[in-house]
């Protein structure tokens, strides 16, 4: 006959054992994730896009309505990618030697770096699945 109390005793060891599974996955996962976008300057624009093998870079305006319209899409998918690429924001008002330099004529422009060099340019605002299929795209096979 099966005592109560140690089928309960059962029940909570098995739910502990469970939260301690998931913590030690949690704590194997590297730490340096960024899963935000990061600031790019005129000043750090050219080592960023080098120190990441995959860069997603939106190139915006504070005045701009569509490119404040596609910024929390970009937020969702810098942490959604998180670990897989990293997402840069430059405004083109407060770095124009950047804008300048990759030709950005209209805003929002996003651009997708390889290794250090474009391969994916965007050009307006566009539904999250689009972006997200441009992004998927440029993955690396894995």
């Amino acid at each position: 006959m099966v005592d109560e109390e140690d089928v309960e005793l059962e029940k909570i060891k098995e739910k502990k054992m469970r939260e301690l599974l998931k913590e030690v996955t949690r704590s194997r996962q590297p730490q340096n994730i960024i899963s935000r976008p990061i600031i790019a300057t005129d000043h750090n624009f050219e080592e960023l896009i080098k120190r990441y093998p995959l860069v997603f870079v939106d190139f915006w305006a504070e005045w701009c309505l569509p490119c404040r319209v596609i910024s929390p899409v970009i937020e969702e998918l810098a942490e959604q990618y998180a670990g897989k690429i990293v997402f840069l924001k430059v405004n083109v008002d407060d770095n124009p030697i950047t804008a300048s330099r990759y030709g950005i004529e209209s805003i929002p422009t996003m651009i997708i770096f390889k290794n250090g060099r474009p391969v994916d340019v965007i050009v307006g605002a566009y539904p999250k699945r689009v972006i997200e299929e441009r992004i998927r795209k440029n993955l690396p096979d894995i």
